[in-house]
């Protein structure tokens, strides 16, 4: 298993070095980014819901912590970008950590709905601190430098979050195969179980919805300052529900099929805006026939059928 999944990196890694030479035009070149860009965060997050068996639907407020960590701290407090965003990183990781022991005393629907309201209460925070945050609006950031050069272009921010994306996946497939990643797995098999082999169930629970959070938080600066400007969009419910659906879709509890589902649902709005009006509904037959032909996911589905492990 550990060597396919170096295998499946080479791969991974190969694409990211090729991609640029044969993408068309910058259109593609920054839909590429942005899928690299929710491939790192949906990596975390199925680290989460995929293999420690915890759901998340708020993610999507770490994000928003993040970003607007790079714009307010910045714009009005003059931090280097790189500080501010270490900054948001270790307020998210402080906030996940305190958090989370309360919160994972929840189980199945309870735990959904307190994540949803964290990530509710994160949005909200961010839309009525108008002075700081520029309110319903969002507000502009300053652009990220790095020892004196300035990432001003699509190539320069293709190539950051192409290291980024293949380093988190080297990090996850030797999480998962470490003591860590396995009492995360029989965590997610039974929290009894892992109980009585001597797993501390909060203390896992709490470190990987910390990890999860640090990697959404990050990722949540990147854009923002790839972007340039920032809004509360970005942390609300409805993004914290498709960050979900793409650990779904791939395929749970799958490294491999966080990168797929990413991807696909990134560039799947894109494809179907041809439709004019339909595109939403276009969208959710294709996820509905997804998830009746493939429960498991795309990846671990077509894995069983050819008799290959992830």
């Amino acid at each position: 298993m550990q060597k396919r999944a170096y295998f499946g990196l080479y791969i991974v890694i190969a694409v990211l070095a090729v991609l640029p030479l044969v993408v068309p035009n910058s259109f593609y070149l920054d839909l590429a980014i942005r899928m690299a860009i929710n491939a790192v965060i949906v990596l975390g997050l199925n680290l989460l819901i995929g293999f420690a068996g915890q759901i998340s639907l708020g993610h999507a407020g770490f994000l928003g912590i993040g970003a607007y960590a790079s714009a307010v701290l910045p714009t009005h407090f003059g931090w280097h970008p790189l500080l501010a965003m270490g900054a948001g990183a270790a307020v998210t990781g402080l906030l996940a950590a305190v958090l989370a022991r309360p919160i994972f005393k929840l189980k199945g629907q309870y735990l959904a709905m307190a994540t949803l309201g964290l990530g509710i209460i994160i949005n909200i925070a961010i839309r009525n601190e108008a002075t700081w945050t520029g309110g319903p609006d969002g507000m502009p950031v300053p652009a990220m430098g790095l020892m004196g050069f300035e990432l001003t272009s699509d190539k320069h921010w293709y190539w950051v979050v192409a290291l980024m994306l293949s380093v988190s996946v080297w990090a996850s497939i030797n999480l998962i195969d470490s003591p860590f990643g396995r009492a995360l797995r029989a965590l997610h098999g039974s929290e009894v179980a892992s109980q009585v082999v001597g797993v501390d169930v909060v203390r896992y629970k709490v470190a990987i919805f910390v990890m999860s959070a640090v990697f959404a938080s990050l990722m949540g600066s990147v854009t923002a300052h790839y972007v340039g400007f920032v809004t509360p969009n970005l942390a609300d419910f409805f993004h914290s529900i498709e960050l979900v659906t793409m650990v779904v879709i791939g395929g749970m509890a799958s490294v491999y099929g966080s990168l797929i589902g990413a991807v696909l649902l990134t560039a799947l709005p894109q494809a179907l805006a041809t439709f004019e009006g339909w595109e939403t509904v276009a969208f959710g037959m294709i996820l509905m026939v997804c998830m009746i032909f493939m429960p498991k996911g795309l990846v671990p589905t077509l894995a069983a059928k050819f008799g290959k492990g992830d």
